[in-house]
């Protein structure tokens, strides 16, 4: 917990893998607790509080309710799947949410017409492109797709909000897997990072939204170009209650669904209900 940072990313990435996982390290502390008591061990019991203490002061924030009333931006971001069963009654729930923007990855040719009709009466503003879609409840501009990858999974647009513009980013990095033979492959999805990150640092707008699934945590340090380089707070980790763990929806493990931000407050992040997809949607108020 304290030296990941020192695990090199060499074959395999083990160290972006560790630190996709790394809260999950506090498991730990109940083990190695049982295990002290059965040995009735007091030098056990000192490295189980330190370890304890080392989670608490690098995790221990994320138990607090960071969350606060008001804001003046709601924003959701799933990715809905390819393969999603009822992609107009998902399109039903995340319209619930009563979000301003709604951000929807992995759309395809055979799904993306359905969320179109589910979404047209709440939703008068959208744009999609390639895999993303955009949905906003104020007039968007300046649409155009973002060149990370060889096909379009990233999108920018301009919502002119009763407050001003905020440019708004939706991308999906590409996937990654952990192979037996290969380890953590994650070559794409970090060459994407990269280019998402050189898009949103040309940016001249002051308010910037960056929403979307980018495979990867805030921990992971291939990601750094896009969760520190650029200045995007992550809303979750400013005004979250709890991890946000957004993937596998059945149980989710680690947070790879993002609302990244700068030139606005984050005041409150959460997640919503379960949908037909594999991804739990993620949401976040903003205040400017």
């Amino acid at each position: 917990m304290v030296a990941h940072a020192g695990v090199p990313n060499g074959f395999g990435n083990p160290g972006s893998l560790l630190e996709t996982f790394l809260p999950w390290l506090g498991l730990s502390v109940p083990v190695g607790a049982a295990l002290a008591a059965v040995r009735r061990s007091a030098a056990a019991a000192v490295a189980v509080l330190l370890a304890a203490a080392v989670w608490g002061a690098s995790f221990g924030g994320a138990l607090v309710d960071g969350r606060s009333p008001g804001g003046d931006l709601t924003v959701v971001s799933q990715n809905v799947g390819a393969e999603n069963p009822d992609p107009a009654g998902t399109a039903r729930d995340l319209a619930a949410s009563g979000a301003a923007l709604l951000a929807l990855e992995e759309l395809s040719p055979a799904t993306a017409p359905a969320y179109e009709r589910a979404l047209a009466g709440s939703y008068p503003h959208h744009a999609t492109i390639g895999t993303v879609g955009l949905w906003s409840r104020y007039p968007l501009r300046e649409v155009e797709p973002l060149p990370i990858m060889p096909w379009t999974r990233a999108l920018r647009a301009v919502a002119d909000t009763p407050k001003g513009p905020v440019a708004v980013y939706v991308a999906h990095l590409a996937s990654v897997r952990v192979h037996p033979t290969a380890g953590f492959t994650t070559a794409r999805r970090n060459e994407a990072a990269g280019r998402l990150a050189e898009a949103v640092r040309a940016e001249r707008l002051p308010r910037v939204v960056l929403v979307g699934d980018l495979n990867g945590t805030a921990e992971d340090r291939a990601l750094r170009p896009v969760t520190e380089g650029l200045r995007l707070r992550s809303a979750q980790a400013e005004a979250g209650d709890g991890f946000g763990f957004s993937w596998p929806a059945a149980f989710p493990v680690a947070r790879i669904d993002h609302v990244l931000v700068r030139g606005v407050t984050p005041v409150a992040a959460w997640t919503l209900p379960r949908t037909g997809s594999d991804h739990l949607p993620v949401a976040a108020s903003l205040r400017w």
